[in-house]
């Protein structure tokens, strides 16, 4: 059984799963209405991960015995300044997220509560390659200067991206 403390703080990280695919799927949308196909198909294929993080977080509560408590999602960003601002910023998220499962293993580890140790070790080990290929995409576009023809190959780049299910979320029956 998980206890009324850690079903919460995975109940608010189930909302920020879900907002965080949200706001992949908004700066989808932005770079679609700037013409950059690839960015946006990098950030759908990224909003389409954060729902998988959802919903692994969403299983684990109703199989430990808890109850799952959807929230309302906050609205994202619609529009950014220029191409290089959504990735500075998706990087930036990405390290509040980090920040977000650290507590919720220290949380966890406070408990003794084992299971969601164990669980959440996979979300850590996530979170470091969440944080990486954002960053990756961040230091090209200050190679480039955020603009001209390396915009293009990037974009290039970045729509050949495959949406490949986690084996954590295939087991689990969600993918």
């Amino acid at each position: 059984m998980i206890s009324e403390k850690m079903q919460a703080a995975i109940n608010d990280q189930i909302n920020a799963e879900l907002y965080s695919s949200y706001l992949y799927l908004s700066m989808s949308a932005y770079y679609q209405s700037v013409n950059l196909p690839g960015f946006a198909h990098w950030m759908q294929v990224q909003a389409r991960e954060e729902l998988i993080h959802a919903m692994l977080f969403y299983t684990f509560v109703n199989t430990r015995g808890g109850q799952v408590k959807l929230q309302s999602i906050d609205g994202p960003p619609i529009a950014w300044p220029n191409p290089a601002k959504p990735f500075s910023d998706a990087y930036e998220h990405e390290t509040k997220v980090t920040a977000r499962i650290n507590n919720l293993v220290d949380q966890a580890m406070k408990e003794k509560d084992h299971a969601t140790v164990t669980f959440l070790d996979w979300f850590v080990n996530e979170q470091v390659e969440e944080e990486a290929n954002a960053d990756a995409v961040v230091r090209q576009l200050k190679l480039i200067g955020g603009e001209g023809n390396g915009l293009f190959l990037i974009d290039r780049e970045l729509g050949t991206r495959v949406f490949t299910p986690p084996q954590v979320a295939v087991a689990a029956g969600l993918a």
